[in-house]
C-alpha cells in the first residue's frame, strides 16, 4: 500500500508541475504600419515599431543589392526579371497586409534574426497564415532554417501547389 501511495505522489506532482507552463506564449498581436517587401514589414508589437520577417519564406528582392544579384545569378535569370518579381511579389503582399490591420505573430524557436528582424509566422485576420500564402499563391520561395523549421512540410506542399498550378511568378 505504501508503494502505490507513494506512486500517486509522485503522478500528482509531475502533474501539477506540468500544468504550470512558464513559457512565453507563442503568439502575440500587432498592428501592421508598412509593407516594405514580400517577406518583411513593420509593425507596433509591444508599443514599439518592429521590422517583421517572414520565417520560414523568401521573396525575390525588389531592388538592386547583392542579394538581388546572387539570386540572378543562382537562378539564371537576368537582375531585371528578379526585381520585376520581387515587386510583382511585393504588390501581392500590399494586397494581404494593410496599414492599422491587426495580425497574429507565432514565433519559433529564434526570436530574431541577425538583422534585428522579429522572425514570425503572421496569421491575417481571416485567420490564414501570410507565410503559407504567400508561397502557396507563387510569390515565395521555401527557405527555412533549423531550428525554425515548425512549418517546413506544410510551405513545402504549398510551393509544389503553385508550381504544379502556374500560380503567381510561376505563371509569368
Amino acid at each position: 500500500m505504501k508503494h502505490s501511495s507513494n506512486f500517486l505522489i509522485l503522478l500528482l506532482s509531475l502533474l501539477l508541475i506540468n500544468g504550470c507552463d512558464t513559457q512565453k506564449p507563442m503568439t502575440d498581436e500587432a498592428i501592421v504600419v508598412s509593407v516594405t517587401d514580400g517577406d518583411t514589414f513593420k509593425a507596433m508589437f509591444k508599443g514599439k515599431k518592429e521590422k517583421i520577417r517572414l520565417i520560414g519564406i523568401d521573396t525575390p528582392e525588389s531592388s538592386r543589392n547583392p542579394k538581388a544579384k546572387k539570386d540572378a545569378q543562382k537562378s539564371r535569370q537576368k537582375l531585371d526579371e528578379i526585381i520585376a518579381m520581387g515587386k510583382e511579389a511585393t504588390k501581392f503582399a500590399r494586397k494581404l497586409l494593410r496599414a492599422g490591420d491587426k495580425v497574429k505573430l507565432e514565433f519559433d524557436v529564434s526570436e530574431r534574426d541577425k538583422y534585428g528582424r522579429l522572425l514570425c509566422y503572421v496569421y491575417l485576420k481571416d485567420g490564414r497564415m501570410l507565410n503559407e500564402v504567400m508561397v502557396k499563391e507563387g510569390y515565395a520561395y521555401v527557405m527555412t532554417y533549423p531550428p525554425d523549421v515548425k512549418y517546413q512540410q506544410k510551405f513545402l506542399a504549398a510551393f509544389k501547389y503553385a508550381r504544379e498550378n502556374n500560380k503567381g511568378l510561376w505563371g509569368m
